[in-house]
């Protein structure tokens, strides 16, 4: 009984922590400046979003010339 009780308690934990509210920076500091050419500082949403070289988008770009494979000493056959 005790170990139900337990796990009831962490799935309420766990559901309490999903609460979604606008990032603000802590008390007493502020956003990152500007980069350099800028004209406006960023969003804390827009720090947050990854940027292209993060998260890199799928190249769609067909092979132009079949290759033939290398021979690989590991491939080998299933026992």
């Amino acid at each position: 009984m005790n170990l139900r009780g337990s796990g009831i308690a962490a799935l309420l934990l766990l559901a309490a922590c999903g609460g979604k509210s606008e990032l603000q920076p802590p008390p007493g500091q502020s956003l990152p400046a500007p980069a350099p050419g800028e004209a406006r500082q960023p969003t804390p949403t827009e720090l947050m979003t990854p940027g292209p070289q993060a998260r890199p988008q799928r190249s769609d770009e067909l092979l132009r010339r079949s290759e033939d494979r290398r021979d690989d000493r590991f491939d080998l056959p299933p026992n």
